[in-house]
């Protein structure tokens, strides 16, 4: 885990929105990171493409680890 400096502002900007979204702050903080490599990967795409897009992810990751599981019985 490395720490990152950030201006004042950024940080209360990251504070609130960890209280709106129910996260810690450094997990608001690695959100926005997250979605903002993405977008940046992405340029085209809308932040509700990319959300999708992690969604189909998940789920594909999801299947591949159920299925493996059910090689392993």
């Amino acid at each position: 885990m490395g720490i990152i400096k950030i201006s004042d502002d950024v940080h209360d900007d990251v504070r609130r929105a960890s209280q709106v979204m129910s996260r810690s702050i450094n997990a608001q903080a690695e959100f926005w990171i997250k979605i903002g490599r993405l977008a940046e990967r992405n340029p085209t795409m809308s932040f509700s493409e990319i959300i999708q897009m992690e969604l189909d992810k998940a789920d594909a990751l999801e299947a591949a680890e159920m299925i493996d599981q059910q090689a392993l019985a």
